[in-house]
């Protein structure tokens, strides 16, 4: 084979899978790290993009932030939009979001850290998201309609509120969770 003293083509980079590289190194470097330990040059190496180019994407670190925890919420709500919740048949419905919900907890346990380092810093990260509200509100209306069903049926208490049922999740697996690791369980 003639070797040629030809430069390698160049690599062009697509700019949204950079995005998405950068998001991920985020999602993974805050979860692990909180949001006052993460380091900019660490998320860099994580998704092998230089620093500038992280602050061309975002612009500073709270940005980073803030897009990597809208990610967080973007990634489990467009699960449970595929879910198949029926409302003729609320118990099921409740059933397989909660599956839902603690399956996607195991597959990616930086989920609830960065929750609850964004707990930590009071939720005002997440507060300022402009669409946060319309990220939650698929979910919350598919619930709603579930549990009206289900309390009609009377198999679900009339008091229950479909927010307080969505957050309530995460809160329990964590209990669940740190009460298998001060017990020494598996």
């Amino acid at each position: 084979m003639p070797m040629t003293d030809a430069p390698p083509p160049q690599r062009r980079r697509d700019s949204e899978r950079t995005r998405g590289d950068i998001l991920q190194a985020a999602l993974e470097e805050f979860s692990s790290m909180g949001h006052s330990g993460a380091r900019v040059d660490r998320i860099a190496a994580r998704a092998g993009v230089s620093k500038p180019m992280i602050y061309d994407y975002f612009g500073s670190k709270d940005d980073i932030y803030a897009a990597a925890l809208r990610e967080a919420y973007v990634q489990i709500r467009r699960g449970e939009a595929q879910l198949a919740l029926d409302p003729n048949n609320p118990r099921a419905a409740v059933r397989e979001l909660v599956h839902f919900t603690m399956d996607h907890f195991r597959r990616k346990p930086w989920f609830i850290r960065l929750l609850n380092s964004e707990n930590l810093m009071g939720g005002k990260t997440v507060a300022q998201l402009s669409d946060a509200a319309d990220i939650q509100s698929v979910l919350v209306t598919r619930l709603s309609e579930v549990l009206a069903q289900g309390k009609r049926h009377g198999v679900f208490r009339r008091d229950v509120d479909p927010v307080e049922c969505l957050t309530s999740a995460p809160m329990e697996h964590f209990r669940h969770l740190a009460e298998r690791r001060v017990s020494g369980s598996s």
